[in-house]
């Protein structure tokens, strides 16, 4: 299987809660730079945060793919979720993009590698991780590739 994880892009400053934050122009740009990178991939399902910037940059690559299925919003990909049960609800053996935050994307792709939490890979906006191994677990699955937009 292959797994993509994509934080979303450069989102305001302030909102009224963090939850709410939009992405900015720029961040809409990143996105879409990053939604080229997957043009073509055989992406199954994409799941995503709830929040609204993590929402937004879903949309803009389900858009910019032509993607028809709708986007799986999940409440397991906040920037706070424990990359643990990340794991038990991705029980999958297809091939899916995670739309979410910081710090659990950089946390999720370290458990995913090596089986900790203890060097977190570091993932700027839009920045778009590609993983691969037979099944989603801790510490099987190699990186492929993290490219920035």
């Amino acid at each position: 299987m292959k797994l993509w994880v994509l934080r979303h892009g450069e989102a305001e400053g302030h909102a009224r809660t963090d939850a709410e934050r939009n992405l900015t122009e720029h961040g809409r740009g990143e996105v879409l730079r990053s939604a080229a990178q997957l043009i073509g991939l055989p992406i199954s399902a994409i799941f995503a945060s709830p929040y609204v910037r993590a929402q937004q940059t879903a949309q803009l690559v389900r858009d910019a793919l032509g993607f028809e299925p709708d986007i799986r919003t999940v409440a397991w990909l906040t920037p706070d979720s424990n990359p643990v049960q990340v794991l038990e609800k991705l029980d999958t053996d297809d091939n899916v993009l995670l739309v979410s935050h910081q710090p659990l994307v950089g946390s999720l792709i370290s458990f995913l590698q090596h089986g900790h939490l203890r060097q977190p890979q570091p993932m700027y906006t839009a920045s778009l991780a590609e993983l691969e191994g037979d099944y989603p677990l801790a510490g099987l699955m190699s990186l492929v590739s993290v490219k920035n937009p």
